[in-house]
């Protein structure tokens, strides 16, 4: 009598669930360890962020909570009377008014003005290298050269825009020398240097609409005003926000066009906040009280990225 017997090895396995792999399965606690060679690629950015940012940020804190001077090596703690000073200061409020009052005058024509430009070469203007070429062609110029070539235009004697006025028998006006135009003026001078970047911006985003969009619009009968108001305008609410916060923020940091073009003046008209700063860092040579009012600026841009994120998430919501 002969027996049988089933060993283990010859008993077929069952075939594998769908989703189930037959990979051997690793025991717990045996993961192995993350490769650290991701690291070394963060080290250089990392390096510098921490040279160029971190410490810099956290050396003018200390900085501002001291007495420290260009032209004198001692310095001692001083706690939050330089912040104190700087927020009774009234020629702080009135550099920090003129700078908001410039982000606000050259904003706005800044954003209208952009996109009316791109709006109309989208839209099939003649041409087109051409008009992009001449919106975006005085971006690529240094800051210099643009001062020196409206300093020459708005000169009062024989400036090219005086000189016109003149032939029409209107009086002069002082561009840069009256307190009531000069910083209308170097709004003006803002515009035309930089309203190539949202040009740019605005223009790339209206060739992203889809163009069955307007091919349907149009089917049902609306008119240009209407697919601009129902279709383009709605389109362009996310690039809307972000160009409204970039120039925002550019503008609240203006310095280079009116440091070359008024200096501040006349009279402190057009002094910007971070003239004000540069004037009580390296004219007044008092290095903690200019790092408090850094410190109390940059608490005004955080603030004003903070309101812009929260106007976008309550319009996305």
């Amino acid at each position: 009598m002969t027996t049988t017997t089933n060993s283990p090895a010859s008993t077929p396995r069952p075939p594998a669930a769908a989703g189930t792999s037959l990979a051997p399965r690793r025991r717990p606690g045996k993961q192995p360890a993350p490769s650290r060679t991701g690291y070394w690629f963060l080290a250089p950015y990392l390096f510098f962020f921490a040279v160029f940012l971190v410490w810099p940020i956290i050396y003018g804190l200390w900085m501002s909570l001291t007495n420290r001077s260009l032209v004198n090596d001692e310095s001692s703690f001083a706690g939050f009377a330089n912040y104190s000073e700087a927020l009774t200061d009234p020629q702080m409020w009135s550099s920090l008014g003129n700078t908001l009052f410039f982000t606000v005058i050259s904003s706005v024509p800044l954003i209208l003005v952009s996109f009316a430009m791109a709006y109309l070469v989208y839209t099939g203007l003649k041409g087109q290298w051409l008009w992009r070429l001449t919106f975006f062609a005085p971006f690529l110029l240094p800051v210099s050269v643009v001062t020196a070539i409206w300093a020459f235009l708005f000169t009062n004697d024989f400036g090219l825009i005086n000189g016109l006025l003149d032939r029409f028998g209107i009086s002069q006006v002082g561009w840069l020398s009256d307190e009531q135009v000069a910083m209308w003026s170097i709004a003006l001078v803002t515009l035309w240097w930089t309203v190539g970047f949202n040009f740019l911006l605005y223009l790339s985003a209206l060739q992203n609409i889809p163009d069955h969009l307007y091919e349907a619009a149009q089917l049902d009968g609306a008119g240009t005003w209407r697919r601009l108001f129902s279709i383009t305008l709605p389109m362009m609410k996310s690039t809307t926000g972000l160009i409204v916060l970039l120039q925002a923020l550019a503008s609240l940091k203006v310095f280079d066009q009116i440091f070359l073009l008024t200096a501040g003046g006349p009279n402190g008209a057009t002094r910007s906040i971070l003239q004000y700063i540069y004037d009580a860092g390296f004219t007044g040579y008092r290095l903690g009280y200019a790092s408090a009012t850094s410190y109390i600026f940059f608490a005004l841009i955080v603030l004003v990225s903070l309101a812009q994120m929260w106007f976008a998430k309550r319009k996305d919501s």
